[in-house]
């Protein structure tokens, strides 16, 4: 696709097919064995690599040399705006980062869990009208691909916040369903709530993340009824991923 338009292909391996990584770890086995002539501690997988030394100037030295080595050798240009010398922990590899600890911890990086945020920010607009329960079946397999991926993470910090997010975002989808109030008022004394308490959440006039963060709902909507309903726990399931390693 170019500027919108379907054009035919004239040079190069197409995207995602198996013939692309296969020439291309043949040609980066040159760089491979460049970093293991100079004992440099290394990670590659595909084009994403990082190496790793004792000291910055060290680190802007190794960039340098191994810029020239791609270029010349290789005739490789390397991306100045994804690469840069700095701490392991302020990079990510394979969406995977480091804890600062004397012995680091493999944790998952932060823009890794906001990028699958973002994703799943548009599984509602995609099925707008639809029930909450269709939501959560779609959400669930896309939750446990994740977790699988994801399953090498020595920090579950990441995860427990992430299942709060996830617990309210049905609870949020719940809040715009109901749009009179005497229908908020009719399904929050349904779920259990008293009619004074579910009278004052009905006739407040935030939006619905925040009510959907707020107390009334989640005595409403709890975690047991939402598990009831479906909804994974990516904490439970990297503890389920975990015993089976």
């Amino acid at each position: 696709m170019e500027g919108g338009v379907v054009s035919a292909r004239v040079e190069g391996t197409p995207q995602g097919g198996p013939l692309s990584p296969l020439l291309l770890n043949i040609l980066l086995d040159e760089l491979d064995r460049e970093l293991e002539q100079r004992s440099h501690r290394f990670v590659r997988y595909a084009d994403d690599c990082s190496a790793y030394v004792r000291s910055k100037a060290a680190g802007e030295r190794v960039m340098a040399s191994l810029e020239r080595f791609l270029a010349r050798r290789l005739r490789l240009k390397v991306n100045r705006e994804k690469s840069a010398v700095a701490r392991p922990w302020e990079r990510k590899f394979l969406g995977y980062s480091v804890t600062t600890h004397r012995l680091p911890k493999l944790k998952i990086a932060p823009q890794s869990v906001q990028r699958f945020k973002t994703e799943l920010r548009a599984l509602p607009r995609r099925g707008r009208g639809r029930s909450l329960i269709g939501f959560i079946e779609e959400l669930r397999p896309i939750l446990r691909g994740w977790v699988a991926y994801i399953k090498s993470t020595e920090v579950r910090v990441s995860l427990e916040t992430l299942d709060q997010w996830l617990r309210r975002k049905p609870r949020a989808i719940l809040r715009k369903q109901w749009k009179r109030w005497r229908t908020r008022l009719r399904e929050l004394v349904r779920l259990g709530l008293d009619s004074e308490r579910a009278a004052a959440s009905a006739c407040n006039g935030r939006g619905p993340w925040w009510k959907a963060g707020a107390g009334h709902m989640h005595e409403a909507v709890p975690i047991s009824l939402l598990h009831r309903w479906g909804l994974t726990s990516v904490l439970q399931e990297h503890r389920r991923s975990a015993c089976t390693l």
